[in-house]
């Protein structure tokens, strides 16, 4: 029976993708003028992997490249090469190289047959010209002292399972060998007999006195594979049991011999087996290592839309439960409050399991910002704040591109070249920050530089030519909302970089599509502060129940800034415009929920109602409306997957008492509003 090993492509190519992006961060790091040691064998460790992998699982194009690749690293780390700052930037398009090869391979699309064949010729190349002087520090660094051993003695016992993951040990045995010249023991005692034998079972062990300079990672790695499906012990050799000489024989030519051992009953031959308290001690020790699992975010989803229907069903009943005797039903109604309790802390649980580190995401800038100082001649630094700082899954893959307008902006637009910086007497390098951290139940996330700052004349001269409604007496942060304006920019000429005017807006678009905000403030001469503002998860959210006649709706709360009941004085009428409120000398637009959606209400005047005062996209409107009910939690629920996409509402929720109620969406609103007051 064959074993199908393209159920396991899946766990390569993402496996081979951190692989890469690990790479990447280490050479990124990595000084030429003062090598470290762990970073050079991480470098090389990841490209072992993913050759090995890919040799696995028949990616040859892939294996191909990555050797040379591997040796041309080998001979960094064992000091046969000094390591280059053009050495740094071949790997990293090498890097880049690899990605777009394990993607052809993934997805089957075509190959960038041209950039694979530049870094062969420059890997050749630099293979064939060597270095000169051989970096013995670094080895020196590189060698622990328990690994500056003659060799390994390895115990490696494979569980019956193991041929089913389609894992051979033969040619984990054959990668071992290439380390150097090894003598091999096989112990059979648990081979059955042959009507019994199992042709998918594993049932042999193996003891392997490898006679090699290399390190116990590299030994460890041809195991990587096979590390959560056998037993391995690796020793070093001069520490090791003697094994008897009688168990291996060599060749003339000194090849190693395997020799059976039967039953492990020969004193002269067999290596005695592990005890069972040594092995589950082994074992154990593995498995704190492994601490977490791959988990597909189809499984995750479901399990998080199970859980917003348990919190559901639990309000319905905490509804219903209001209405009973508390005498008559205690012991039900502390049950409904335990379930309550649990139900929470079941929802945060699993909520958390799509929670990642920011981490990932900010990981990516350092080359970016690189490789863009690079292209615009200028020193730049930069710095990352609060990356353990966790975030949905969802939001995170959605606020990447993003960042990356904003980092770029930053770099193009805000920091001046070295020159420009020391005649305004500043330190030639700039520094991009990029900050997140948790206020709420949101993040926020902040990219700031100490560049020119933003140029009001500028953005006002600019506004104007481009036919935009501006005036002189604008305040500063109305002028920087200029910017996120489609088509708006202020650069003089259109590059590669910038200068098309489709970069700012998409990032205001795409952070509202996230329910989020962005502002942004600057100081000339100073720099520039952009500020992100999100949801923790698109899942569940924080609101305020409203009514409006026998109607109920949602209000992000992040979006409320306060509740208040005018007086009849402090609304005022304006001619084709609607109504405004006066609300602490600043007039605010007012909107009746009940005439926006044409809902029958006994409430007409603003001064019998109440507003609640909103803000999106740093304007405000007062929202008429007839009571506040109070703040919950709520599942979000899409309605454009479910029904269609409908103006002014942003989902749906379902209510304890089993309702819908719709929640707002409030940018939408406040557009829909200034654009009315526009017109």
């Amino acid at each position: 029976m064959s074993i199908d090993l393209e159920r396991f492509h899946k766990s390569f190519f993402e496996e081979s993708f951190e692989g890469l992006d690990t790479m990447e961060q280490a050479l990124l790091e990595l000084d030429p003028n003062a090598p470290d040691a762990e970073g050079i064998n991480l470098i090389f460790r990841s490209a072992h992997s993913i050759k090995g992998g890919a040799a696995t699982f028949g990616f040859a194009g892939v294996a191909e490249y990555t050797h040379g690749v591997e040796t041309l690293l080998d001979q960094m780390r064992s000091g046969k090469r000094t390591i280059q700052q053009n050495d740094v930037d071949l790997f990293l398009r090498i890097v880049d190289v690899l990605r777009g090869l394990l993607r052809a391979a993934r997805d089957g699309a075509s190959v960038d047959a041209s950039a694979v064949a530049s870094t062969q010729a420059e890997i050749a190349a630099a293979l064939a010209n060597g270095s000169g002087a051989k970096a013995t520090e670094v080895v020196a660094q590189a060698k622990p002292a328990d690994e500056a051993s003659s060799g390994w003695l390895i115990q490696f016992e494979p569980k019956p399972d193991l041929f089913r993951s389609g894992n051979d040990p033969l040619r984990i045995l054959r990668g071992v060998g290439a380390l150097g010249e090894m003598k091999v023991d096989v112990d059979v005692s648990k081979l059955p007999s042959f009507a019994d034998a199992d042709i998918e079972s594993c049932y042999l062990a193996w003891t392997l006195k490898l006679e090699s300079t290399a390190p116990k990672i590299e030994v460890e790695e041809q195991f990587t594979w096979v590390e959560d499906e056998s037993y391995l012990r690796i020793s070093p050799l001069q520490h090791a049991p003697v094994v008897a000489a009688a168990a291996v024989s060599e060749t003339p030519s000194g090849k190693p011999v395997l020799t059976l051992v039967q039953g492990g009953a020969s004193t002269e031959a067999a290596v005695p087996a592990p005890v069972a308290s040594t092995q589950a001690t082994a074992n154990t020790a593995r498995t704190g290592d492994s601490s977490s699992i791959r988990v597909s975010t189809e499984k995750i989803d479901a399990l998080i839309n199970l859980v917003g229907e348990l919190v559901i069903t639990q309000a319905m009943l905490e509804q219903q439960a209001s209405t009973l005797d508390p005498a008559i039903n205690e012991k039900l109604l502390a049950g409904l409050s335990q379930l309550n309790r649990n139900t929470r802390q079941l929802q945060e649980a699993v909520m958390s399991t799509r929670m990642l580190p920011i981490e990932s995401v900010f990981s990516r800038f350092p080359r970016v910002v690189r490789d863009l100082a690079a292209k615009l001649n200028k020193q730049v630094r930069l710095t990352t704040v609060g990356e353990s700082t966790e975030l949905d899954k969802s939001v995170i893959e959605k606020i990447a591109d993003p960042l990356n307008h904003l980092v770029r902006n930053s770099l193009d637009h805000g920091i001046e070249t070295p020159e420009q910086r020391i005649a305004a007497g500043k330190d030639p390098s700039g520094t991009i920050t990029l900050k997140a951290s948790h206020q709420g139940g949101h993040i926020i996330i902040e990219v700031i530089d100490d560049g020119r700052g933003l140029d009001r004349t500028r953005i006002l001269d600019k506004a104007r030519a481009n036919g935009l409604p501006v005036s002189d007496t604008m305040s500063n942060s109305e002028v920087w909302q200029l910017i996120f304006t489609p088509g708006f920019s202020t650069a003089e000429k259109v590059t590669d970089v910038s200068g098309r005017g489709v970069g700012m807006d998409v990032v205001k678009k795409n952070i509202a599509a996230l329910g989020g905000s962005v502002e942004l403030n600057s100081d000339t001469g100073s720099g520039s502060r952009t500020v992100i503002r999100l949801p923790l998860t698109l899942a569940i959210l924080d609101g305020m129940s409203i009514a409006v006649g026998t109607e109920v709706f949602i209000l992000p709360l992040s979006s409320v800034v306060e509740s208040l009941q005018p007086t009849q004085e402090q609304v005022k009428s304006v001619a084709g415009s609607g109504q405004v409120v006066r609300v602490r000398n600043e007039y605010v637009p007012l909107l009746a929920l009940s005439q926006l959606f044409n809902i029958h209400t006994e409430v007409r005047d603003a001064h019998n109602g109440i507003l609640v005062l909103l803000e999106a996209d740093g304007r405000k409107l007062a929202l008429q409306v007839d009571e506040l009910v109070g703040q919950q939690q709520v599942v979000i629920k899409s309605l454009e997957a479910n029904y269609k996409r409908i103006p002014y509402i942003s989902g749906a929720t379902i209510l304890g008492d089993g309702r819908v109620a719709l929640i707002i969406d409030v940018a939408d609103l406040i557009r829909a509003s200034n654009r009315a007051v526009a017109a």
